[in-house]
């Protein structure tokens, strides 16, 4: 005899039948239609009354399904990087860790003189003076202009002789001698300004070209996410998330990298699936408050299906034709609703089939 013979409303086949689907469910990805979708595991058994019908029941709902993710962050800062000595002296200032530092600021004093940030990707390794070409002249000249020392200069590669001027009238605002003339022991380059993060000599130390003298982190929050290697496939830069703080209030954010290596390095536990880093820029940084290495909650976007019909993913049968349906309760007798499974999200799955409206009920297990 077959299982529909045997299936009249009520009775152990349909729990047997809900049985098999959360398994199926709970085991992993279904891929319907074209979708790859991780359902949620419901558990439990139908309960059926003595007339029959279902202890639980929740209604058919019609609106917007989005398979958002939400996963475990850590509040951190961007970009870390350290800052070294460009040339032999000796340490008689250094900042405190935590101290944030922008475009013109000092990063420490080396014999008593400063050395000053200036924002640029190529390192300071040389003495800048008239007739140098190359991308750190043109650094140089870009900070000159941007902190109003080089009126009329052009951003271009090649140290002209208002360069040198632009040099001398930084030199004199900052009390050094005008040499025009500029090197790794009056500035240091880095991508923007930097947040201390660690001060790596002490005020006094001999420092030597190369040698670490603070370590530094950008000073926009960001967030890292630790994923599975096999979820992160799906997302991409720019996906959008918002972010839930400390504090409990919310900031939305974006997907700014996805790391290419998979990793178990011992970060995540016990946890030994492999794992990439996530990293999200917040859209306003400004505004994010919260100690480092806080954790937070992140809710990434995912696909949203508009005005359509779902029922909670523990409402589905599995049909003996091998599809799914669900038991729609209707003046006090049950019957089975064969149904195309669509989107997979916040715990309900999107349905389609003959007859099925939004308001009806469906047997789902106890609670």
């Amino acid at each position: 005899m077959s299982e529909a013979e045997h299936d009249a409303p009520g009775t152990g086949a349909r729990t047997g039948r809900r049985k098999l689907v959360m398994v199926s469910v709970a085991a992993g990805v279904l891929t319907i239609g074209g979708l790859a979708a991780t359902a949620l595991p419901g558990g439990g058994h139908q309960q059926p009354t003595a007339t029959g019908l279902p202890t639980s029941t929740a209604p058919v709902q019609r609106g917007d399904l989005s398979n958002s993710t939400r996963c475990d962050g850590t509040l951190g800062f961007a970009r870390p990087g350290k800052v070294t000595a460009g040339t032999a002296g000796t340490l008689t200032k250094l900042p405190s860790v935590g101290d944030t530092v922008k475009r013109g600021g000092i990063l420490y004093e080396l014999n008593g003189h400063p050395v000053r940030l200036m924002y640029g990707q190529e390192p300071m390794y040389r003495t800048l003076k008239a007739k140098d070409e190359g991308k750190d002249v043109r650094q140089l000249k870009q900070n000159l202009m941007a902190l109003g020392f080089g009126p009329g200069l052009t951003a271009d590669a090649t140290f002209t002789p208002g360069t040198a001027d632009a040099v001398k009238r930084w030199q004199k605002a900052g009390g050094l001698r005008q040499t025009g003339e500029v090197g790794p022991d009056q500035i240091a380059f880095a991508p923007g300004a930097v947040r201390v993060d660690k001060v790596e000599s002490s005020a006094g130390d001999q420092a030597a070209p190369g040698r670490p003298v603070l370590t530094t982190t950008g000073s926009d929050r960001v967030v890292e996410v630790r994923m599975d290697a096999s979820a992160s496939g799906s997302l991409k830069e720019g996906t959008k998330a918002v972010v839930t703080l400390p504090d409990g209030s919310t900031a939305p954010a974006k997907v700014s990298s996805i790391g290419r290596t998979a990793t178990d390095d011992g970060k995540d536990g016990q946890d030994k699936t492999p794992k990439v880093t996530v990293t999200l820029d917040f859209d306003d940084p400004d505004k994010v408050k919260g100690i480092d290495q806080a954790p937070v909650a992140v809710d990434l976007a995912g696909q949203t299906h508009r005005d359509v019909l779902s029922v909670p993913v523990n409402a589905l049968l599995a049909l003996a034709d091998g599809g799914f349906g669900v038991q729609v309760i209707d003046g006090g007798t049950a019957r089975d609703v064969k149904v195309r499974l669509g989107m997979f999200g916040q715990g309900r799955v999107e349905v389609d089939g003959d007859g099925l409206k939004a308001g009806m009920k469906v047997g789902v297990p106890s609670s």
